[in-house]
């Protein structure tokens, strides 16, 4: 099953699957890059990952 993946600026997001956890974390450096599957110019900054049942 696929999913389509948009990015979201400066809106609201709906989520229509169901959804098994929401948690926060801080994107932080990891190498050339950022943890968090992240682009670097988003370090320091909060992040959101949600987690699908599938």
């Amino acid at each position: 099953m696929s999913r389509k993946v948009e990015a979201v600026s400066g809106g609201r997001i709906e989520i229509f699957d169901e959804v098994e956890e929401i948690y926060e974390r801080r994107i932080t450096p990891y190498g050339n890059g950022a943890k968090v599957d992240s682009l670097k110019k988003y370090i320091g900054k909060r992040a959101f990952v949600i987690i699908l049942k599938n």
